[in-house]
């Protein structure tokens, strides 16, 4: 069983930044491409980032890209996702998903690939 705990989430300003971490547990970390997700109210649930198992190749939606970092730690088994420039509309429940792959520089931005998904974390950007 994969465990993904995702954490940092809060209410932040306009403008302002929040760093997502996602603790995973329970298989070999460096096995699994890793993914940041969010679903706003009333939206379905959308791709943000995506990064692969060395941390090599990266993928960012439209809406993010030059704003958001995505970056593991393959020792701390943990995956974190920096955003600055925070706007209103980033406002959502944001969820890390795991796919394992035997690909080591391969990225998905498809929602189906991936095998597990952490309990989310809300975010909140005030106006």
């Amino acid at each position: 069983q994969v465990l993904l705990v995702e954490s940092g989430g809060g209410l932040v300003q306009a403008g302002g930044s929040l760093i997502l971490s996602c603790a995973a547990s329970g298989r070999t970390f460096s096995n699994w491409r890793m993914g940041w997700f969010r679903q706003a109210p009333g939206k379905e649930r959308e791709f943000v980032a995506a990064i692969s198992r060395s941390g090599g190749n990266t993928l960012y939606a439209d809406s993010v890209k030059g704003r958001f970092t995505i970056s593991r730690d393959n020792y701390r088994n943990t995956v974190y996702l920096q955003m600055n420039g925070l706007k209103h509309e980033d406002t959502a429940v944001y969820y890390c998903a795991a796919d394992q792959t035997d690909q080591w520089g391969a990225v998905t931005t498809m929602i189906s690939d991936y095998d597990y998904w952490g309990q989310g974390t809300q975010v909140t950007v005030s106006s």
